[in-house]
C-alpha cells in the first residue's frame, strides 16, 4: 500500500509519494498540453506494459513527464473532463509495480496530483535522462521520438544508443583490421614515453592501459586514436578535424559564402595542437570591429583551446563524422559528433563531471604538457576567460547528432554601452560597426539602439552623411565621455 510523505522520492528506494494540490488552471493546462518529446498523458486504465514502453522511451532519450489519469484528446474532447484519474492511490499499485520491472531500473520520481476538477488522483511520473539503455520486461528497447515511443529492434542501433548515452564507449572497441604494431611501433607513442614516468615499454603501456586487448592483441580504438601514425587510415570511423571558413555572418551560410575547407589529421594530441594553431592563423586574417576599433578576430586563447579539447576527447567516436570548426565573420562554431552523454545536459554541463572516453582522457592527461591539465574544468575555464575579456558567453546547443558550441565575437556590454564605449575611442560609428561590436544581426534593431541613445541626448546623426554612409557621433554635451 502507498503511504504519504513530505516530498517525492525515487520508487527505486521506497514506494512513498507526495500528494500535491495543483490549481485548476494548471490542471487544465496539463489536460490540454499536446503530447511531445518530453510530455505524455494517458488514462488511468493504461496497461503496465504500455507504461513501461513510455518510461523506457523517455529514459533512453532526453527524459520527460508522464501523467496517468489524464485522458487522450481522442478519447475525451472536453479538456475539463480529461482530468479523470482514479478514486484511490492504491489503484495505481499495479502500474507502479510495472515500472520496477524495467531493466535496469530507470531514474524516475513519482507523486500524486489533485485539483478542483475532480476528487480523483493523477499519477505523475518524472523520468530523467539516463546514462543506461533501458528495456521493458519483454526485452524491448524503446526511444522517444517526438510524441512517439518507438521500438529499437536492430542490435547495431541498440549498441549505437549505448555509445550515445555513454553506457559504453567506442574507445573500447577492438579494430580487427588494424594491428598492435599500429600502436606500439608508432612515432607518437615514442614521443609520449620520452617524458613518461616510470620508464615503460610501449607494449607494456598498451596492455596495462587497455589500449590493446590482452587476449587477441588487437588494438582498441582508443590506442589507435591516441598513438597511430595515421588514425584516419586505420579507425573505421571519421576521426579528424575539419576546418571550414565562411565569409558571412549568416546563420545558414550558402555555397557562395564558402572560402575554403581543409582537414587536419593525426594522433589526438598533435591533432588538437595543429587544429588550434590553424584556427588562430585564420582568425588573424579576419578583421572585425570591436569597442577598441578595427582588429583581427581574437578570443581568449584558453577559450578556443578548452572548447577544442572538449570536442575531441568527449565526442562519440562511434559516429562517423569529423569534429568541425566553422569560422564565420562574427563567430566560431565547434561541432562535436554525438549527443551529450548520460545525465549531462545543457543546463548542468558546467557543474557535472563525466568522461565518455575515460581511457583517452586519462592518457592525454599524462602528457608532459597535457591538453587537459585540469580535468573537468575545461568548459568552466572557457566561460571564465570570455568573461574576463568582457566578451559574451559561448552558447551550447544539443542537436540531432552532435553538440554545437557557438563562440560569439561580441562584447559582454549592453548594446548601448558598447556603442558609447566605441564612440569614446572613435569619432563616429556606423550601423555595420555597431552590429559587429554588439552581436546584433539586424540593421533595424541597431537603429533602435541608436534612436534610444539619440532620445537620451547622448548621440546624434551626422547630417551630411546619408544612405549607406550614415553615421552617428556623440553630442556636444557628451564629448566629456571621451
Amino acid at each position: 500500500m502507498l503511504a504519504l510523505s513530505m516530498g517525492p522520492i525515487s520508487v527505486r528506494r521506497q514506494e512513498i509519494m507526495q500528494v500535491r494540490e495543483v490549481s485548476k488552471e494548471d490542471a487544465l493546462g496539463l489536460s490540454s498540453q499536446p503530447e511531445g518529446h518530453f510530455y505524455d498523458r494517458k488514462a488511468s486504465q493504461i496497461k503496465g506494459a504500455k507504461l513501461q514502453k513510455i518510461v523506457c522511451a523517455f529514459a533512453n532519450a532526453d527524459g520527460g513527464d508522464v501523467y496517468i489519469g489524464i485522458a487522450d484528446d481522442k478519447d475525451e474532447a472536453v479538456s475539463e473532463k480529461r482530468w479523470a484519474g482514479a478514486p484511490t492511490m492504491e489503484e495505481y499499485n499495479q502500474l507502479v509495480q510495472s515500472t520496477l520491472e524495467i531493466v535496469p531500473s530507470p531514474p524516475i520520481t513519482m507523486e500524486f496530483l489533485k485539483s478542483s476538477l475532480s476528487e480523483n488522483y493523477i499519477l505523475h511520473i518524472q523520468v530523467e535522462k539516463s546514462q543506461s539503455v533501458h528495456q521493458t520486461s519483454d526485452g524491448t528497447v524503446y526511444e522517444r521520438k517526438g510524441a512517439q515511443s518507438l521500438p529499437i529492434k536492430e542490435a547495431d542501433r541498440i549498441t549505437a544508443l549505448g555509445f550515445a548515452k555513454g553506457a559504453s564507449s567506442y574507445e573500447d572497441m577492438q579494430i580487427a583490421s588494424a594491428d598492435a604494431e599500429d600502436v606500439v611501433d608508432s612515432e607518437e607513442i615514442r614521443i609520449f614515453l620520452n617524458d613518461y614516468s616510470p620508464k615503460t615499454d610501449p607494449l607494456d603501456l598498451s596492455l596495462n592501459k587497455g589500449l590493446i586487448d590482452r587476449r587477441t592483441f588487437k588494438p582498441k580504438a582508443c590506442g589507435l586514436l591516441l598513438f597511430s601514425n595515421d588514425p584516419s587510415g586505420v579507425v573505421p570511423k571519421k576521426c579528424s578535424v575539419k576546418i571550414v571558413r565562411y565569409e558571412t555572418k549568416e546563420d545558414d551560410p550558402e555555397r557562395d559564402h564558402l572560402a575554403f575547407a581543409e582537414t587536419v589529421e593525426g594522433p589526438l594530441f598533435p591533432l588538437i595542437k595543429k587544429s588550434v594553431e590553424r584556427v588562430t592563423e585564420i582568425m588573424s586574417s579576419i578583421s572585425v570591429w570591436t569597442t577598441e576599433g578595427a582588429k583581427s578576430m581574437e578570443y581568449p586563447p584558453e577559450t578556443l583551446w578548452e572548447i577544442m579539447v572538449n570536442a575531441v576527447i568527449h565526442r562519440d567516436y562511434s559516429v562517423s563524422d569529423d569534429v568541425q570548426i566553422l569560422i564565420f565573420d562574427n563567430r566560431i562554431e565547434v561541432l562535436s559528433p554525438g549527443r551529450l552523454p548520460g545525465f549531462v545536459s545543457r543546463e548542468n554541463i558546467l557543474d557535472v563531471r563525466y568522461a565518455r572516453n575515460p581511457k583517452i582522457v586519462g592518457m592525454l592527461s599524462k602528457y608532459k604538457d597535457a591538453p587537459n591539465k585540469d580535468i573537468g574544468e575545461g568548459l568552466n575555464t572557457a566561460f571564465q576567460k570570455m568573461k574576463e575579456w568582457k566578451m559574451r558567453n559561448p552558447e551550447i546547443l544539443e542537436e540531432e547528432n552532435y553538440v554545437r558550441v557557438v563562440i560569439p565575437h561580441a562584447s559582454l556590454a549592453t548594446p548601448q554601452e558598447a556603442i558609447m564605449e566605441f564612440l569614446s575611442k572613435n569619432d563616429t560609428i556606423t550601423n555595420r560597426q555597431a552590429r559587429d561590436i554588439t552581436g546584433i544581426k539586424s540593421e533595424n534593431a541597431v537603429k533602435s539602439e541608436f534612436y534610444r541613445l539619440r532620445d537620451a541626448g547622448k548621440i546624434e546623426m551626422i547630417p551630411e552623411l546619408k544612405g549607406n554612409k550614415a553615421a552617428w557621433r556623440l553630442t556636444g554635451n557628451n564629448l566629456d565621455f571621451v
